[in-house]
């Protein structure tokens, strides 16, 4: 890449190039089972597992259902994307990629993406929040 993009350029880039139709169908697909009993214990064995004490490309998350049960929040401490492109001296571009959790969840036609922290954007930790459409 003979000069970087802007990140405006990059987030739309990086939206077209992954959000193919096996995407869009694999985001739908995942929305029927999301808030599900084996979405929620599927996300706290991944919690447990924390990956990114092993390799420094994966995430540790911690897993926090809401008391209102709306949804819940998935808290990464550790990202991969983070270590690869801050190697890559890519960190600029860090949130083109991060702007694929809002799009991911538009596309799973079940749930609404909030989030206030990046560690990119130096914050704590990422905190990816998902609640159920229908919840208010």
């Amino acid at each position: 890449m003979p000069e970087l993009p802007e990140v405006e350029a990059a987030t739309e880039y990086y939206k077209q190039s992954m959000m193919t139709g096996f995407m869009q169908w694999f985001c739908r697909t995942g929305g029927k089972k999301k808030f599900s009993e084996s979405d929620i214990e599927a996300k706290k064995e991944i919690a447990k597992f924390k990956a990114g004490d092993r390799n420094p490309y994966s995430w540790n998350m911690e897993f926090y259902e809401y008391e209102d049960g709306s949804g819940y929040e998935a808290r990464f401490t550790t990202c991969g994307i983070c270590t690869l492109m801050n190697e890559l001296g890519l960190t600029k571009l860090i949130p083109a990629m991060c702007r694929l959790d809002y799009t991911m969840s538009e596309a799973d036609c079940v749930s609404n993406f909030a989030r206030e922290y990046t560690i990119a954007s130096g914050g704590p930790y990422c905190d990816c929040g998902y609640t159920k459409r229908s919840a208010k």
